[in-house]
């Protein structure tokens, strides 16, 4: 039976990383449609930290945010939609950004969402493209702009859509 988080749910079995003192995380949602394709948008040029280059929604956990509550913010900011469940946990990095701004740890997890799924409210300012990718999509392009080794968001596009 899954876990009520105040307006979303999260199945059982999910294990949350706990953020040590001191830590800066980040959360990342991919989001399926109904055809099992997953979002991504792309970062615009301008931006500081990996500029142009394909992403998850997603971002920084702020001060006094738990993770999840840091993933349903990120989610209704960036796209406009709900996050109405948490299925499981992709996985848990530590990465570097290219923006002088030291290590960060970062978890991402596959959701479902409510809203409009054909028309997201992007952050126009921050994002220039989004696509939806499905199995059988050149899951290459969400390589563009980024060096063998940087691959987390093909990678973990690649695994939500390959199923469970």
């Amino acid at each position: 039976m899954p876990t009520q988080h105040g307006a979303f749910s999260v199945d059982p079995g999910v294990e949350l990383p706990v953020p040590a003192p001191g830590e800066v995380w980040t959360v990342g949602a991919v989001v399926l449609n109904g055809a099992g394709e997953a979002f991504a948008q792309k970062r615009s040029p301008g931006r500081r930290l990996f500029p142009g280059t394909w992403d998850i929604v997603g971002g920084h956990v702020e001060a006094g945010e738990t993770l999840l509550e840091a993933l349903a913010r990120e989610v209704e900011e960036e796209t406009g939609w709900r996050l109405r469940h948490v299925r499981r946990i992709l996985g848990t990095t530590s990465w570097t950004g290219d923006d002088g701004a030291g290590l960060r740890h970062e978890a991402d997890f596959l959701v479902d969402v409510e809203g409009d799924l054909e028309h997201p409210a992007l952050e126009w300012s921050k994002h220039c493209a989004y696509g939806w990718f499905g199995p059988d999509d050149d899951l290459a392009l969400l390589k563009e702009k980024r060096l063998p080794g940087e691959f987390l968001i093909h990678d973990l596009i690649a695994r939500a859509v390959a199923g469970p």
